[in-house]
């Protein structure tokens, strides 16, 4: 039986200087499936780094109420937790994938329908990045 997936806190993007680097759209590329967005971007691993690293983010202009918001950033943790190992394993040796999702809508959804669509962009960002 495999160890249970982990999401653990050096897979996290917490510098503000890359998170300006990840958004400031020089290396940086953007896919959109409804309700989210990913943005990514590809550069050379440090010692010590994680393969893919991420940020979850959900607008107080969507949701007011932490509540809410903090319901869709566990919902889209979860789903990348269950799924990195697909994009993990595309990650060519020497890089790392840096990916910011951000959520579009303002209405809930299901975790079904969110699992669906971390899915479909972390197939896609592996695609790209395998290329």
């Amino acid at each position: 039986m495999t160890a249970p997936a982990r999401f653990k806190k050096q897979e996290r993007i917490v510098s503000q200087k890359l998170i300006e680097e990840l958004f400031s759209g020089n290396q940086s590329q953007s896919l959109a499936v409804f309700p989210l967005r990913a943005v990514y971007m590809q550069r050379e691993r440090q010692e010590g780094q994680e393969p893919v690293e991420v940020l979850v983010s959900v607008s107080k202009k969507r949701f007011h109420h932490a509540v809410d918001r903090n319901r869709v950033k566990r919902q889209i943790r979860e789903a990348y937790r269950l799924q990195k190992q697909m994009l993990i394993e595309q990650v060519p040796d020497g890089q790392a994938v840096e990916i910011a999702f951000i959520w579009l809508s303002d209405q809930h959804r299901p975790s079904a329908e969110v699992s669906t669509k971390v899915c479909h962009l972390l197939e896609r960002i592996a695609r790209k990045v395998r290329h």
